[in-house]
């Protein structure tokens, strides 16, 4: 039996977890392979469950979360569970565990939805900068402290390329873009940079990320391009840049963390671009579409369910057709009937019993 993990978190992760949890059992029933879903014993904080909290208790709650995070992370990992879809957490948790498990995000922009072919590729560094570190508290001050290494650099220049090599077979990266703040380090990302290409033998262009922000409006950015970018740019750019490629919105998209820590390398997490919408908890209006479709990729890539994406994304074109959709993108329906519309266009029967167990 195949496993995999979900972690949730505060706001709407009840809802969105649910929505994960219905559409794979569903397209686990329908190809008849079972499926365990395993849920982290916690229940993460959002950014704002924690607010009215004083600092020193955001800071021991933070931790702890972040610490149960790694751990159930790691657990997975080392049983070979390869899939864990993660609702929104609190920002500042889940990049102490993206330090630690050296995470990039990796999402290919352009191209049909769930497609194999995008026109770009984004990396994002998430193992370092100054999205990452440590806070210390002094009265009336917050002193973050925050590194860039090489060898870290390394790794995620050696991620990219070896994606850009799987999403365009034979090809790989036609230009490789570095968006950092280099400027305020010294030179030395320039010296990392320039070894990393050296060893691969391609050319690497470094630059600041207003100059990769006027090269996309004067030009654009040409089919095949890696873009390798530090989260302070790429937090930011994600939602430009999928508007730009593709015009889609957040609220439909999800995307991928692997991690690069070796004793976690074999496991991705799965999360949606969205955050946790707490506004939205219990009222029905979550855009679960984003969460649908990383069902459906997890279902196909890590349980075994072929076809399970374009089913979906069969099913999601013919709702559009019918205008059935979330108040977020102009429609009337609530979450729960955009999901109940999904499961009836993927004409599959049943609630898939039997294929999903659901875990502790």
């Amino acid at each position: 039996m195949t496993v995999v993990g979900l972690a949730v978190g505060r706001g709407t992760g009840a809802e969105v977890a649910g929505v994960f949890e219905r559409v794979l059992g569903r397209l686990a029933g329908a190809s008849e392979v079972p499926v365990r879903v395993e849920r982290a014993e916690r229940v993460y904080h959002s950014y704002v469950s924690l607010r009215g909290e004083a600092p020193e208790r955001v800071a021991a709650l933070t931790e702890e979360d972040a610490a149960h995070y790694e751990g159930f992370c790691r657990g997975l990992a080392a049983r070979g569970v390869s899939a864990v879809f993660r609702t929104a957490v609190n920002a500042q948790s889940l990049y102490l565990v993206r330090q630690r498990l050296r995470a990039v995000k990796v999402d290919g922009l352009g191209g049909p939805p769930g497609g194999v072919a995008p026109e770009l590729l984004l990396v994002r560094d998430q193992a370092q900068g100054f999205y990452t570190g440590e806070n210390r508290h002094e009265p009336g001050r917050v002193v973050r402290t925050m590194e860039f290494a090489e060898g870290i650099t390394n790794e995620v220049i050696d991620c990219a390329l070896a994606r850009a090599r799987l999403v365009w077979p034979g090809v790989g990266a036609a230009r490789v873009v570095m968006a950092y703040k280099f400027h305020l380090l010294d030179g030395a990302l320039d010296d990392w940079v320039r070894r990393a290409a050296e060893r691969h033998g391609v050319e690497i262009r470094l630059c600041q990320p207003d100059t990769v922000n006027r090269d996309l409006i004067a030009h654009g950015l040409p089919p095949g391009t890696v873009v390798v970018a530090g989260n302070e740019w790429a937090d930011i750019m994600h939602v430009v840049l999928l508007d730009r490629f593709g015009g889609e919105r957040q609220e439909s998209r999800f995307t991928e963390n692997v991690h690069l820590l070796p004793e976690v390398a074999g496991l991705v997490e799965f999360q949606t671009v969205h955050g946790s919408a707490d506004d939205l908890e219990g009222r029905g209006l979550v855009n679960p579409v984003a969460t649908i479709r990383a069902a459906a990729a997890v279902a196909e890539r890590h349980v075994g369910c072929a076809g399970a994406v374009a089913a979906v994304e069969g099913a999601l074109a013919g709702l559009a057709a019918r205008g059935v959709a979330t108040a977020d993108v102009g429609g009337s329906a609530s979450t729960g009937e955009v999901v109940a519309g999904v499961l009836a266009g993927l004409g599959v029967p049943g609630p898939g019993a039997g294929a999903l167990v659901a875990g502790a």
